[in-house]
């Protein structure tokens, strides 16, 4: 698809993010050094069969010793901003209680460094890594892991505010407490449906406990949290696939946009502890957001009694967000997560050639330039992902990446997707859809 070919300058004008998006436990590795403590996937990641080959992201892609390199690749692509998220056990080896200096000096650098090469930091709080020694003492499931929550986000912003200005609190509570706790295929491994709900709870609870902290100690900070929604749709018009098309929304989509837009579980769910909720946590989980978070890969196609198929769909995308304007009217949404694998290899020639990927991302963001051309309210749009990385439970097997690791000596190549990337980023800045200079930005 040709620049041509697309609605993009009217739609994608100013202000307007550009970025890739990453996550700490899958490209930091350094999972032993200056004082990180254990997290939760530390832990999984040793169990018999959890992860694909018994692969963690003990290494990952080095990116603790490696970002400047990485930086430098963002300033190839001409970026306006890097979303990337900070590790907990990092910051709190223990969870609560003592901060590790150390550790928020590496998030201090990585800001500094973005900052001097021009790019906007996108700090999330939270992607999956919580300390071990919280989940010890009950996890997600307890009220207390939300209030801890809220510690860690007092140290960090307390260190990083002056410089930050937009802040994610938490990226996909759904896959926390779902396949954390409901199921058990992802870190900690627990399965539980009274589990999974309750952790859901306490996640949206430590999100609202967060946001306040944050717009206390950062005046003018923009807050938002990031949730993976799809648009579910029944396979036929049939009532049974309708209404198992509806379940699926419920609880991939509805359990977590409802209590943060109307205060409420929806109630054609089970509720958090059968319903017994404080309303005080619902009124701080719905509390004003100034961005929405939309994490989109694939459509649900649904058929009963429960049969989902996961499809490719440019189309459900543009559904999902004109969803989302009619349904939730969020003050705005940013695209915080869009992209696809592949089996990528290195070719003869030293090359990664990768144009089905090229053909995704073009296709997905025109799918966000109709929405935004129906009256969207989209402002930003990050690639999963910058770095081939540890991709959870199937370890290093799906590439995701605009730039190709080879794993065993953490060489990077640039894909073919990654220059395509980078001249649409140049086009869109020379029609001059620049992003806004942050109130927090020092350099």
């Amino acid at each position: 698809m040709t620049d041509q070919q697309s609605p993009f300058p009217p739609q994608f004008g100013p202000p307007f993010f550009w970025g890739v998006a990453t996550s700490a436990y899958q490209i930091e590795g350094a999972v032993g050094a200056d004082g990180r403590g254990e997290s939760i996937w530390d832990r999984f990641c040793t169990l018999p069969g959890a992860v694909r080959n018994g692969e963690s992201g003990e290494i990952a892609c080095d990116f603790y010793h490696r970002y400047p390199e990485d930086i430098e690749l963002m300033r190839e692509l001409e970026l306006d901003a890097f979303r990337f998220s900070i590790a907990w056990p990092r910051v709190l080896p223990d969870g609560r209680g003592r901060v590790n200096e150390a550790g928020l000096d590496f998030y201090e650098r990585l800001v500094d460094a973005l900052l001097e090469a021009g790019i906007e930091p996108w700090p999330t709080l939270y992607h999956w890594d919580l300390p071990q020694k919280l989940e010890d003492a009950g996890g997600w499931p307890v009220r207390a892991t939300a209030e801890a929550f809220a510690e860690y986000a007092e140290a960090v912003v307390g260190r990083l505010g002056d410089r930050v200005a937009w802040w994610t609190t938490h990226n996909e509570p759904r896959v926390m407490s779902w396949l954390g706790y409901g199921d058990g295929s992802f870190a900690p491994g627990r399965a539980s449906g009274a589990d999974a709900l309750a952790a859901a709870h306490h996640l949206l609870l430590s999100h609202g406990l967060a946001a306040t902290v944050i717009r206390r100690d950062v005046p003018g900070a923009k807050v938002g949290i990031a949730l993976d929604l799809t648009d579910a749709v029944p396979a036929t018009d049939l009532p049974a696939d309708r209404a198992a098309a509806h379940a699926v929304d419920g609880r991939a989509n509805r359990l977590f946009l409802d209590p943060i837009f109307r205060g409420e579980y929806p109630d054609d769910l089970p509720q958090p502890f059968g319903g017994d909720l404080d309303e005080g946590d619902l009124r701080t989980i719905a509390a004003p957001l100034d961005f929405l978070g939309v994490n989109y890969y694939v459509r649900q196609v649904v058929r009963a009694p429960a049969q989902v198929e996961l499809v490719v769909s440019p189309q459900g995308f543009t559904d999902l967000l004109l969803r989302l304007r009619d349904d939730y009217a969020p003050p705005a949404i940013v695209v915080t997560e869009n992209g696809t694998w592949f089996g990528d290899a290195v070719g003869h020639d030293g090359h990664v050639r990768d144009p089905e990927r090229q053909a995704y991302l073009a296709e997905h963001v025109d799918a966000v330039a109709r929405a935004v051309e129906a009256g969207v309210p989209v402002t930003g749009y990050f690639v999963w992902s910058l770095l081939d990385n540890f991709e959870w439970n199937v370890g290093y097997w799906k590439r995701f990446g605009l730039v190709y690791v080879d794993f065993p000596t953490l060489r990077r190549i640039p894909k073919g997707s990654f220059y395509w990337y980078r001249d649409f980023i140049a086009r869109r800045h020379r029609a001059g859809a620049a992003p806004p200079m942050s109130a927090g930005r020092s350099s």
